[in-house]
């Protein structure tokens, strides 16, 4: 059964869409880190590490559901074989069975909100490939206007962006936006240029689903440390520590796309 959790009358699922490992060592990913950091990192997320030392990632999405209504899907995995993603992430994922596990049928998802535009993030709201021939795509403007100058090196633009507009299904936004009652798209950017997170609230009660604005647990240990497929490192530090800063003082949980665990409390 899927693992969920509850702030107030939302319901967010973790849905993994697959897991496999990472493409490099991750020591090259996070080239400053010292032996004494990754052992706390892999002390708090022991899943995240093989046998043989190889970094292993879940590719998850989130799915929040307002009370007994329309759900929003944060991300949307790798997709099918023959994605975008086929060339390293362990493809084809599975998340229209995880979805259906969930009692969540491709009509009930009324909006995707894409955390950024990796294809590791997107392959099932690529319209080719997806189940989810109605539902609105929220992304940030920076991060279609970042791809729009990188056409000619990744599809996201001719696949993603090109024809959901066409579509009129492409919402591109700049900001915060508040996409239904207690659930909220916030800025993060350094990852990407338009890298954006979901808070998740009632009353007192909250949740961030943070996308790669952290995507290994030394990250949380060290969130400073920089990582190497940042587009700019200085600037996802500091969204980085400001959001793990107000998580902590809300007591917020964290919904978490690659690590072990699917929630951190």
């Amino acid at each position: 059964m899927p693992v969920t959790h509850t702030v107030g009358q939302l319901t967010v699922i973790a849905l993994e869409d697959a897991a496999g490992p990472f493409f490099a060592p991750r020591e090259q990913a996070f080239p400053t880190a010292t032996a004494e950091q990754w052992a706390a990192a892999d002390t708090f997320d022991p899943a995240a590490r093989s046998v043989g030392g190889e970094w292993l990632l879940r590719f998850r999405s989130y799915a929040v559901r307002v009370g007994s209504g329309p759900v929003i899907l944060v991300d949307a995995g790798i997709g099918p074989a023959g994605s975008l993603a086929a060339d390293w992430a362990p493809v084809p994922g599975r998340l229209p069975d995880a979805l259906a596990e969930a009692g969540i049928a491709p009509g009930d998802v009324s909006a995707i909100v894409l955390t950024h535009l990796h294809n590791d993030h997107m392959g099932w709201a690529v319209p080719r490939d997806s189940p989810f021939t109605e539902a609105r795509v929220v992304m940030q403007q920076a991060d279609i206007d970042a791809y729009a100058l990188n056409r000619a090196h990744a599809g996201q633009y001719d696949l993603l962006v090109e024809p959901l507009r066409a579509a009129g299904r492409l919402e591109a936004i700049t900001g915060e936006r508040v996409l239904a009652p207690g659930v909220r798209v916030v800025p993060t950017p350094g990852h990407t240029p338009g890298h954006q997170s979901v808070w998740v609230e009632s009353g007192d009660d909250s949740l961030l689903v943070t996308g790669d604005l952290l995507v290994h647990a030394i990250q949380l240990t060290d969130p400073d440390l920089p990582y190497a497929s940042d587009m700019d490192p200085d600037q996802a530090g500091r969204s980085r520590t400001g959001a793990l800063d107000e998580a902590r003082n809300r007591g917020a949980t964290l919904a978490v796309s690659h690590l072990g665990p699917e929630f951190i409390s």
